[in-house]
């Protein structure tokens, strides 16, 4: 059966925001199953909807770490605050003149998404202001079942990763709230639509759902899998296919040999996941690609290209082999640049130097995935009272 989202609930939304003056936080994503959006559903409804508020990438899906002005919806006159740039956090000021503030976003279930924290930063405003606050959910694209990757330690705290979340969490976006409210111990009137025919282990493919883009860089599902750790890579020297044809699928450099990368990056990962194991996972070829975003703009990148073979791989493990193998093969060129704040880019991504330590040869792969197996189960655990959809059937 189709997945159906929560702003496809409109008689449990209307309900809820009837007569009341809306700031609806929202971008592109925010559509229903027939691609309609959520401020043209509003509108027809005959809500209110006084101001919209938009995350990294802005309305309409600028570059990532591109900063985003305040404007207005050029079709309906609605002002667009942007929660992205200089100002992350909005003011009581922001949320002046509105009675309920309603979340809308599709998200990708990974912490160093930024979504998470524009939802996160407008509940603590919203509960200052004692305003109620409604998330109408849409599904985690890699599911609810699988956690990995280490807890966040509050040291490398940032918007691109806090709340002592795992890297891959399991949650979706309304059960993500329920978890902040938790953790920060605020008070607020907050309220799930929820998701229908949905369950903890339905995959984005699962849902018979078109592919919902949540930024410009994941075009597709399988992007989206390798994104869960190929994320990492952004804060090496390689290429992680930003501005490629395959972003997160394909990774590079000029300094890179394509062929014996290739063939020592399958010897390493055969010898680190369980033989041949992985390749029933995720298949792997030589490619070069040329970027036009980010990182070696207009020059050849020499590396590989993945794709995965199942819905539920954890690319994790395998975006680590791989950082590993370069830095063993290219020490010259490969290197992990350091952060402003102290630490390498890679902590704050991965949520502490133990990544950086394996990536460096200071430590084993084994060691590094058993530290982060405990500490996800742990955060399973900790959060199965907040979760919204069984392991069989949802709503």
């Amino acid at each position: 059966m189709k997945t159906f989202v929560g702003l496809d609930r409109r008689e449990e939304w209307t309900r809820l925001l009837r007569g009341k003056r809306i700031g609806l936080i929202t971008n592109y994503s925010g559509v229903d199953a027939c691609w309609r959006s959520n401020v043209e559903l509003f509108l027809g409804e005959g809500l209110h909807l006084v101001k919209l508020f938009t995350p990294e990438h802005g309305l309409f899906g600028a570059l990532a770490g591109e900063e985003v002005s305040d404007t207005e919806h050029e079709e309906y006159h609605i002002p667009v605050i942007s929660l992205y740039g200089d100002r992350l956090h909005p003011d009581k000021e922001d949320f002046e003149g509105i009675d309920v503030l309603v979340y809308d976003i599709m998200d990708v279930g990974l912490r160093y998404y930024t979504y998470i924290y524009t939802m996160t930063y407008c509940m603590e405003t919203a509960a200052s202001c004692g305003l109620p606050f409604v998330v109408l959910d849409r599904p985690n694209p890699l599911g609810g079942r699988i956690v990995s990757g280490g807890v966040m330690n509050s040291r490398y705290a940032s918007f691109i990763g806090d709340y002592g979340l795992p890297v891959r969490y399991g949650l979706t976006p309304g059960e993500m709230g329920y978890y902040y409210l938790r953790w920060k111990k605020i008070d607020l009137d907050y309220q799930v639509v929820p998701l229908g025919n949905y369950t903890r282990d339905t995959y984005f493919p699962d849902t018979g759902c078109l592919w919902n883009i949540p930024s410009p860089a994941l075009a597709d599902y399988a992007a989206t899998v390798c994104y869960a750790g190929g994320c990492f890579v952004g804060a090496t020297s390689l290429s992680e296919g930003r501005g490629s044809s395959r972003p997160f699928q394909m990774y590079g450099a000029p300094f890179v040999r394509m062929g014996e990368f290739c063939k020592e990056l399958e010897r390493e990962l055969e010898k680190e996941l369980e033989k041949e194991l992985w390749k029933e996972e995720v298949m792997l070829r030589q490619r070069a690609f040329v970027p036009l975003d980010r990182k070696y703009v207009g020059k050849v990148c020499y590396g590989v290209e993945f794709a995965p073979l199942k819905k539920d791989l954890d690319f994790i493990p395998i975006a680590l082999v791989l950082m590993r193998t370069a830095a063993r093969l290219y020490p010259e060129d490969f290197n992990l640049p350091e952060h402003e704040k102290g630490g390498k880019k890679l902590d704050y991504l991965a949520g502490d130097s133990r990544a950086a330590r394996y990536v460096e040869g200071k430590s084993s792969l084994r060691e590094l995935l058993e530290e982060w197996k405990e500490e996800a189960e742990a955060f399973r655990e900790k959060t199965e009272d907040i979760r919204l959809y069984g392991a069989e059937k949802g709503f």
